[in-house]
């Protein structure tokens, strides 16, 4: 050790000496020792090896100065090792019973659950293949065309075409006059627009009013002079207010049997009324029936009777006016509607079945059957054996002789534009309607409210008009 650490360990010596003879900080009751100052183990003094030092009672268990005994510490026994996962030896084939052969009713019962599977497949593709052939469609070798109009020309087609010219209503009491002028049906971007104007466009409102109006030239002139002239009282009549046109193929082209096809869209506004039908060549309505391949309304899809998102299909057919029987059906579009885009609107028609469709023949808006007696269209109807006609009774008879009567006929096409009306088409007391269908005053009332409706029709004729893209009939060959 070194001469100064000597000096150093024997003064500090001396002071504890000292402290313990009354001089420093009293230590009563205390047994601790201090140990000398780290020394390297050549310099510890009594040993050249060091060991830890030891402790007596309590204070080798935790237990403290302050008193208390304890066992020594023991330490927990390991545990046991687990026992082996690994097989004592090699199994025999008896130890392996995946590998034994089934019993025979499990053999049995396997075998029978894997026939019906494939029987059950079977029967599906039967009744997929069987449903397919039950479908009526017609064969592309069925058909044959009667023409085909894609409005190419510079102007209609009157070879084809046949405007109707009056202002008579058509049996509904409609609110336009079915105009003979190129302003209201042309050809435009190779499309045929049918375009509803005001009827002041051509007459002073005064005239309209109070005045007298005569259409000229006017399809009716030799069979109903009446539906060529209208007046205006200035109280509860007006000239009809709204132009718009009508064209049909009676004097052209007609099936009895075949399929008709239109691709079209449908105009925008409030109260207007297109629509594709077909009527019997030679008859009387209703005996002879009609077919209206689509009809809408030019109301928005939050009109409360079905909107420019709905488009029908109707038969209609009766012995009498008043006693006329409608089936119908409709297609809808979820989140546009048929006045924003072209679509084609069909009909399929044989001496069996018709069906009414929209785009293809999966959106069916109508499909009939008539293959027998109790499918036809009288005994569909369930007309009853009398009927109020006028002032009297008459008794109810069947006037047709095949069970697809009155469809067994010739009918030719319409396409027109209508606007508003007394049929019920648009019904009371929805959508604002400014008329009441059993007013005598209803065209007048429809007027009086055209600040309303006519803020509704587009200013732009690509979206008010009705607008025809093509035009396709096929005969049953």
């Amino acid at each position: 050790m070194s001469p100064s650490l000597t000096a150093l360990n024997a003064a500090y010596q001396a002071g504890q000496a000292s402290a313990s003879a009354g001089g420093g900080i009293p230590r009563t009751g205390s047994q601790t020792n201090f140990r000398a100052p780290f020394l390297s183990p050549a310099s510890r003094p009594g040993s050249s090896l060091w060991s830890p030092p030891s402790y007596s009672g309590s204070a080798a268990l935790g237990g403290g100065p302050h008193g208390g005994s304890a066992a020594a510490l023991a330490l927990p026994a390991p545990p046991a090792p687990a026992p082996s996962t690994r097989l004592p030896g090699k199994l025999s084939k008896e130890e392996k019973p995946w590998l034994q052969r089934s019993p025979p009713r499990a053999r049995t019962s396997w075998w029978l659950t894997f026939a019906m599977m494939l029987l059950g497949l079977a029967g599906a593709a039967l009744l997929v293949f069987f449903g397919i052939q039950s479908v009526d469609v017609f064969k592309d070798s069925e058909l044959c065309s009667v023409f085909e109009d894609n409005f190419s020309g510079s102007s209609l087609d009157t070879n084809t075409w046949t405007r109707e010219a009056q202002l008579g209503g058509f049996g509904n009491a409609e609110f336009q006059i079915a105009s003979p002028f190129e302003n209201n049906s042309f050809i435009k971007n190779n499309q045929l627009y049918i375009m509803p104007t005001l009827t002041t466009d051509v007459i002073p409102q005064s005239q309209l009013e109070t005045g007298t109006y005569t259409l000229d030239p006017c399809t009716e002139a030799e069979t109903n002079k009446t539906a060529c002239t209208a007046s205006g009282d200035g109280s509860g009549n007006v000239v009809n207010p709204v132009m718009s046109a009508r064209i049909n193929t009676i004097n052209s082209f007609s099936i009895t049997y075949g399929r008709v096809e239109v691709r079209a869209k449908l105009p925008r506004g409030d109260w207007l009324w297109p629509a594709i039908w077909m009527l019997p060549v030679n008859g009387t309505w209703p005996v002879d029936g009609e077919l209206d391949i689509m009809e809408g309304r030019g109301n928005g899809p939050s009109y409360g009777a079905q909107g420019s998102n709905y488009v029908r299909s109707t038969l209609q057919y009766g012995p009498l006016a008043s006693l006329v029987k409608q089936m119908y059906g409709w297609y809808t579009l979820k989140r546009t509607s048929f006045d924003q885009g072209f679509h084609t609107y069909g009909l399929e028609w044989d001496d069996k079945w018709m069906r009414f469709y929209v785009d293809s023949r999966v959106h069916t808006t109508l499909s009939l059957s008539t293959k027998n007696a109790k499918e036809g269209f009288w005994a569909r109807a369930g007309f009853p054996a009398t009927a109020q006609n006028g002032s009297s009774v008459q008794q109810v008879e069947n006037p047709y002789t095949s069970i697809n009567g009155p469809f067994d006929k010739p009918f030719y096409l319409i396409i027109d534009l209508a606007v508003g009306g007394t049929s019920g088409w648009f019904p009371d007391k929805v959508g604002g309607k400014p008329w009441f269908d059993g007013s005598l005053t209803a065209m007048y009332d429809f007027w009086k409210a055209k600040d309303t409706w006519w803020a509704t029709w587009p200013t732009n004729e690509d979206d008010r008009a009705f607008r025809i893209d093509s035009v396709q009939m096929w005969k049953k060959c």
